[in-house]
């Protein structure tokens, strides 16, 4: 059994305008896109929070397009977490 060691698991906290704005929707597009699964909802204290497994590069790239300027809304700042995938995660989704 191979696993694939180049998965990884990125959580990002996303703060700015990012509410209501179709980020969560736009965020499920792009990680989509890429082939990762994960989710990304909405915290209480304003921020988005952005769970993403799959290939470590296209973890990266979803990372760099949430850091970049095509974003729904307006992005302040972007925290990131890498860790080992859990492989938990079934498809993309808005939670």
């Amino acid at each position: 059994m191979h696993e694939n060691l180049d998965d990884a698991r990125l959580t990002a906290w996303v703060r700015g305008r990012v509410q209501g704005v179709g980020f969560r929707w736009w965020t499920r597009a792009r990680a989509l896109e890429l082939g990762l699964a994960g989710w990304a909802r909405n915290t209480e204290d304003g921020r988005v929070e952005v769970v993403a497994e799959g290939p470590r590069e296209s973890c990266v790239k979803l990372l760099e397009l949430l850091r970049g300027c095509d974003t729904p809304g307006r992005v302040d700042g972007v925290v990131e977490r890498w860790s080992e995938p859990r492989g938990s995660l079934g498809d993309f989704v808005e939670r």
